[in-house]
């Protein structure tokens, strides 16, 4: 599950028995030697799909953990990009990687910032050109996907861009379809007989519910082949980036 400088058994099951917040602020300082960090061949992929949207001003990476999607964003917007989660632990570990500052000399790359707040309530006016996410979203119940991504629709500026990549499903059968679906009723099971919750789901981000939310937010979507991370045997994407525009 990990490397050897990563959690253990005991810790993953620790964070397991804790709250989102909890279980995170106990897992960030080796978080990014799991495999839940998103993989660098992702995060180059929408860099290098987003970056012929552009240019862009301001980022906003929601849901920032550790900082990876910072990484993008200064790669994508020349003055100022923030990351925001809930979870102190993870951005005291993200402001370790990319410390916050004012403005910076021309080369140094955009300003960075880091807050501390609920996806599903930014504190923040139209002020973004870019949003990003990255593995976050299995942490929000279906019922509170179309008011995050309200939340996001309201913190970018009139054609601002909300983006992130989404892989194709397992086929049925397959050992990743299994898997995944073990992991979800174990949660589902883990939920029932244990307080407080720990939301993680894999298998309820569905496209078609994803776009449609998307849209009632008032967003305007469309779909993009992430060809650098491959085709299937049908030769369909392993994985599209979302691109939803307010417009």
């Amino acid at each position: 599950m990990s490397t050897e400088q990563g959690p253990t058994v005991r810790e993953l099951a620790v964070q397991a028995l804790s709250s989102i917040e909890g279980g995170y602020d106990l897992l960030a300082p080796k978080f990014d030697r799991t495999p839940y960090r998103t993989p660098d061949r992702v995060l180059d992929a929408v860099t290098d799909e987003v970056r012929r949207l552009g240019p862009f001003d301001t980022g906003l990476d929601v849901c920032c953990g550790t900082g990876a999607g910072i990484g993008v964003l200064r790669q994508l917007c020349r003055e100022r990009v923030v990351g925001v989660d809930f979870s102190a632990g993870m951005l005291a570990e993200a402001r370790t990687a990319f410390p916050p500052g004012g403005e910076r000399p021309a080369g140094e790359g955009p300003a960075v910032d880091w807050v501390r707040a609920d996806a599903r309530s930014l504190p923040f006016a139209p002020a973004f050109d870019l949003a990003v996410s990255f593995g976050a979203f299995g942490h929000f119940l279906p019922a509170e996907r179309f008011g995050l991504f309200a939340e996001v629709y309201g913190s970018l500026r009139p054609g601002g861009q909300f983006v992130f990549p989404i892989g194709a499903p397992p086929p049925v059968g397959s050992r990743a379809y299994w898997t995944l679906l073990g992991f979800d009723a174990a949660m589902r099971v883990r939920n029932a007989l244990w307080r407080p919750r720990f939301v993680m789901y894999y298998r309820t981000f569905r496209l078609g519910d994803v776009l449609e939310d998307l849209t009632r937010a008032g967003f305007v979507v469309r779909l993009t082949p992430l060809t650098e991370l491959g085709r299937r045997p049908d030769g369909s994407p392993r994985a599209r980036l979302v691109v939803a525009t307010r417009e």
